[in-house]
């Protein structure tokens, strides 16, 4: 394209995502989170950001203004992408790259859990198991950042990302921040994987890739808990995205070892396992021929994580680790929201206490989804595996104890390279925008005696922002809203109606599958 049309796009689309993350940058020099003996604390301009009020004050302002700039420049290139000639997946790849420059030099937003990784990285170099001690035990622990809410907790991580704790420990024993800006490395790596993954996934099912891509990979939930947040989450979800673009490419086992791998940095990535299964037994497969590859899955993933296992010498300890987020409570969990609500009043009449509500309905949530997650297994005809999958993942976290933020986008990149209708679509837009305000607007990236509010007034305060948005600019209206013309993200040609038809599983009884533009790929047996 002419130079004078890069300038334009760069001008338009680009630099103010651009000026949002420099904001958020200098914003964190006042409110991230430093190690209480990093010698950060006393650089002049950090001193005085950090040590007044005015300074604390104007540094979460700008982390504010910051996100709110990068979620309006997100929606201004989606109008864009969706609805004009956007469509260069080269560009939009450097403006992710343009976006996200700036941020790899921002100290840890939005949470803390980076230094818990490094501290149990410690725990490793001390020859104790992170499964069964929790980071109390490392001397000087709390001046490393780690936050006490997870003192005394186990680790609920794999084996894998256990071997890289320890290695990022041992590079820098005595430095958390500069191990924090490792493993923002490694969730770099993870990023780009799900970059990299997310079109060949969308091209695999008839989505144009550069929608696909806009919709996840530009999402500044990426942006603010995969590349800011440094979560770990960003390597397994971007190590799952590797693995379905092998297995739709017909390398099924090393896509196996590649999402067992993901498994082994967060172990709710074994979820997607078995619809590698299916993909391997083919569109037109029995139940016993899944079975057959369920075994085979089963039996490459265990010895890839047994072979982890043994490799960081912490076995299984993982198993017993699993419920500890659950300690957290938060109204984003529907089970855990009804729970505190039937228990608050169950406990006025005297009948339980809020505890045991909650643990009811968390209970009869886990219950509900493993129930659902079965039934996309054993019923996988009329839709993708790809989609299945997306759809397990979203109602584990949605029907699971705790749901966090960045937890969208376990199975958010599997829902959107498989198609989204233009109900859906709307779904996952207004609540990619609501979670990104969410994040800022509970934010445990600033300090905690400063502007603290409720989860009811964060929501409140979320709702009347996405409201303005929508009341304020007609394009930004359409691209939330819908328009009669949008289809949502379905195959818009021919040969991508094709290329999706290959993906629906059928079974041996069933006619082949037609895809159309506006036609759900979901149909029932």
């Amino acid at each position: 394209m002419a130079a004078e049309g890069n300038a334009t796009f760069a001008l338009r689309y680009v630099v103010p995502g651009v000026v949002a993350s420099i904001l958020i940058v200098l914003g964190s020099l006042g409110v991230g989170w430093l190690p209480l003996d990093s010698g950060l604390n006393s650089w002049p301009l950090v001193e005085a950001l950090r040590g007044t009020t005015l300074g604390s004050v104007v540094s979460k302002v700008a982390v504010q203004l910051g996100v709110v700039l990068l979620l309006q420049s997100r929606l201004v290139l989606g109008y864009g992408v969706m609805h004009t000639s956007v469509d260069s997946l080269r560009r939009l790849w450097w403006t992710l790259v343009a976006w996200a420059a700036p941020l790899t030099l921002c100290f840890p937003l939005f949470s803390r859990d980076v230094y818990s990784y490094f501290a149990q990285g410690k725990l490793l170099l001390q020859g104790l198991d992170p499964y069964t001690s929790g980071v109390v035990e490392v001397p000087g622990w709390f001046g490393t950042g780690a936050d006490p809410l997870w003192g005394e907790s186990p680790a609920p991580y794999g084996p894998l990302f256990l071997l890289l704790e320890r290695g990022v420990a041992a590079f820098s024993p005595n430095n958390p921040l500069l191990g924090a800006y490792v493993f923002r490395l490694i969730a770099l790596i993870g990023v780009f994987l799900i970059a990299w993954g997310v079109p060949r996934l969308a091209w695999f099912h008839g989505i144009d890739q550069a929608k696909a891509f806009w919709v996840v990979a530009l999402n500044p939930l990426v942006l603010m808990h995969f590349v800011i947040g440094v979560h770990n989450d960003a390597l397994m979800v971007g190590l799952i995205v590797a693995g379905f673009v092998l297995a739709l490419a017909d390398k099924p086992a090393l896509a196996v070892v590649v999402i067992a791998m993901g498994s082994a940095v967060k172990p709710i990535g074994l979820l997607a396992l078995p619809f590698i299964g299916i993909i391997w037994a083919g569109q037109r497969a029995g139940f016993w021929d899944r079975v057959s590859k369920w075994v085979l899955t089963a039996i490459i993933g265990a010895l890839t994580f047994v072979g982890l296992g043994l490799i960081s010498q912490t076995g299984l300890g993982w198993l017993g680790a699993l419920a500890t987020p659950g300690k957290v409570r938060t109204w984003l969990s529907p089970p855990t929201a009804l729970g505190m609500l039937t228990g608050q009043l169950s406990h006025w009449l005297g009948l339980a206490s809020v505890d045991t509500m909650v643990a009811v309905f968390r209970v009869l949530g886990q219950l509900i989804a493993l129930g659902i997650v079965a039934w996309l297994l054993l019923r996988p005809v009329g839709r993708p595996a790809t989609r299945a999958a997306g759809m397990a993942f979203m109602v584990i976290v949605f029907l699971g104890p705790v749901v966090q933020p960045w937890y969208l986008l376990w199975g958010l990149p599997l829902l959107v390279v498989a198609g989204l209708s233009r109900a859906e679509l709307r779904v996952v837009l207004f609540g990619s925008a609501g979670f990104t305000m969410y994040g800022i607007a509970t934010s445990s990236s600033t300090q905690d005696t400063l502007f603290a509010i409720s989860d009811g007034i964060a929501l409140l305060v979320v709702a009347a922002i996405i409201i303005v948005l929508v009341l304020t600019s007609p394009r930004e209206r359409r691209l939330l809203m819908g328009a009669p013309g949008d289809l949502g993200l379905v195959p818009e040609t021919p040969a991508a109606q094709e290329r999706a038809a290959l993906q629906v599983v059928l079974g041996r009884a069933q006619p082949p599958a037609t895809v159309g533009p506006g036609q759900r790929l979901d149909r029932e047996e």
